[in-house]
């Protein structure tokens, strides 16, 4: 029996540019993809434009270009998925598996921070506000290849979370697992900051009777101590004239072997040869020294 193919992605958000956090990322799953003989794709996640930059995209994929991560495929663009983001709810509601929600966050708030599940009893069922879904799956825990088991507080995990915002626009929760379904994602690999949103997505492949991809969260690349380097906290730019550096860095961040300093493409080609899923720090976090900052 012949094993699947793997299939890996790397999906930013068009907020601003790559930064080194971004680039481990990045890095990281190119790295496990091409390790495994996969495919690796890129996905322009593009579901929310209040937060997004004009020319993001175009930039970021010649950031990747610049530094030899070049993906399979036609990069996928999530504006182009709204047809089978609200498809999805449609059945989802019409099978009752779904319901609108007219909470704030205050009100939330006010009842322990964990939304109670009031709005999916109305009677008549409510017609507009956010929607979410009615979550019997409840995951809270699974087995991720560099953090081990995980897992999160149970009321959390029970929560009906929403897969539609009342200004909307579709969530991130919905989008993703639609899509790394869509795209036949085998693995997903990212940062820590999301170990709490997989066993939502766990649920939520459970829900629509979907396989789950395997887990593998990489340490978050911080500034200080809880303050991860992102697009919204203005981490810098990496440098796309000479990439060389940056990958040094982000190699040696991930625990992997140095690689000679050539072209980008010789680099890589020795990043995957020596890969080593073992070398990949156990931590969430990882804070960086001033000097690789601006790397």
């Amino acid at each position: 029996m012949s094993t699947p193919e793997y299939i890996g992605r790397f999906a930013p958000s068009p907020s601003g540019p790559l930064h080194f956090g971004s680039l481990i990322a990045a890095l990281g799953s190119y790295l496990r993809a091409h390790s495994q003989q996969g495919q690796w794709l890129v996905r322009i996640e593009d579901i929310d434009p209040p937060r997004e930059i004009p020319g993001a995209s175009d930039d970021i994929l010649r950031t990747l270009d610049a530094y030899g991560l070049h993906w399979h495929g036609t990069v996928l663009c999530q504006h182009q998925r709204h047809d089978a983001y609200q498809q999805q709810i449609d059945e989802l509601i019409r099978h009752d598996q779904a319901y609108f929600c007219q909470c704030t966050r205050k009100m939330i708030q006010a009842h322990g921070g964990i939304y109670d599940g009031r709005c999916g009893l109305c009677q008549p069922r409510l017609t507009e506000g956010a929607i979410r879904i009615r979550n019997h799956a409840r995951t809270n825990s699974f087995n991720d290849l560099v953090q081990g088991k995980v897992t999160v507080d149970e009321r959390f995990a029970a929560e009906d979370f929403i897969i539609k915002r009342s200004d909307g626009l579709y969530a991130y929760q919905l989008a993703v697992v639609l899509d790394d379904a869509y795209q036949g994602i085998t693995e997903v690999v990212r940062g820590c900051d999301l170990l709490e949103a997989s066993c939502r997505q766990i649920s939520l492949f459970s829900i629509l009777g979907l396989g789950a991809p395997q887990w593998l969260h990489l340490p978050l690349a911080c500034a200080q101590k809880g303050f991860k380097l992102s697009k919204q906290n203005h981490a810098p730019a990496i440098n796309t004239k000479q990439p060389q550096a940056s990958i040094s860095a982000a190699l040696s961040f991930l625990g992997q072997p140095e690689v000679d300093v050539d072209s980008v493409e010789v680099m890589l080609q020795q990043a995957v040869a020596q890969f080593s899923l073992d070398g990949i720090p156990k931590h969430k976090e990882i804070v960086l020294a001033a000097t690789n900052l601006a790397t």
